[in-house]
């Protein structure tokens, strides 16, 4: 796993780069005194994994992580305050350390990002040549990926469009989510999941896609923008 370590404390930098070396197959590729110059680092450069420390100037973790939502990145958070653990598990988080952070405990919390980071190899070695399964009334039809214009969720069901047909399946749009590839898709609402390369245009509110607008919400917006380049 290639991994970032953002914290404006030399000192947790380096008890966390010394640790890391440690590990076999994790290699920190930089370090940042501030979250800034990680989200910077992040629109132009992939990683798997940000240890990454809440209280800093400028920019919190919390705040850096709200506006990573939509990459495929892996966040640890390693803070001296145990009083954002709730808002940062609601973030989805695969762990949450504190100082100072302890042989053990980090490679406990490793661990689980190594975890999640191999779960997540089919998703991103998915082709577009692959295909879905989706019920058509009592009929199994194979769905190309490469044929999906855009999921939408409804109640218990995830909605599949193409440019003919809509395909309805029993789920939920998190399952949805994972078995999309993410260099082909992207999370733009609670409630929708599109293709990347078939959108039309983007507009105040939202995109247009085979004749539908479809809404992204704030929360997705800078990444959205981030994906398609816009400036």
């Amino acid at each position: 796993m290639k991994a970032l370590i953002v914290d404006d404390n030399e000192i947790a930098r380096t008890t966390l780069a010394h640790l890391a070396k440690q590990i076999p197959n994790l290699t920190i590729v930089n370090e940042y005194s501030n979250a800034i110059e990680a989200y910077n680092h992040l629109q132009t450069n992939h990683v798997d994994l940000i240890f990454l420390d809440i209280e800093m100037p400028e920019m919190t973790g919390i705040e850096l992580t709200k506006n990573l939502s939509g990459k495929d990145v892996i966040i640890i958070f390693t803070s001296s305050n145990k009083e954002y653990a709730l808002e940062a598990f609601e973030l989805n988080i695969a762990d949450y350390i504190l100082k100072p952070v302890m042989p053990a405990r980090f490679l406990q919390a490793v661990s689980k990002a190594q975890s999640i980071f191999e779960s997540k190899k089919e998703d991103v070695e998915v082709t577009k040549d692959e295909f879905l399964f989706v019920r058509d009334s009592n009929i199994t039809r194979r769905l190309k990926l490469d044929d999906i214009f855009y999921a939408e969720a409804m109640g218990d069901y995830v909605k599949f469009y193409t440019r003919e047909k809509m395909f309805a399946i029993h789920g939920k749009m998190k399952t949805a989510e994972e078995r999309l590839p993410k260099d082909a898709f992207i999370r733009v609402h609670r409630s929708y999941i599109v293709s990347v390369g078939k959108i039309d245009t983007l507009q105040d509110g939202g995109i247009m896609i085979n004749g539908k607008f479809i809404p992204v919400a704030d929360a997705y917006r800078k990444a959205l923008n981030a994906r398609m380049n816009v400036f």
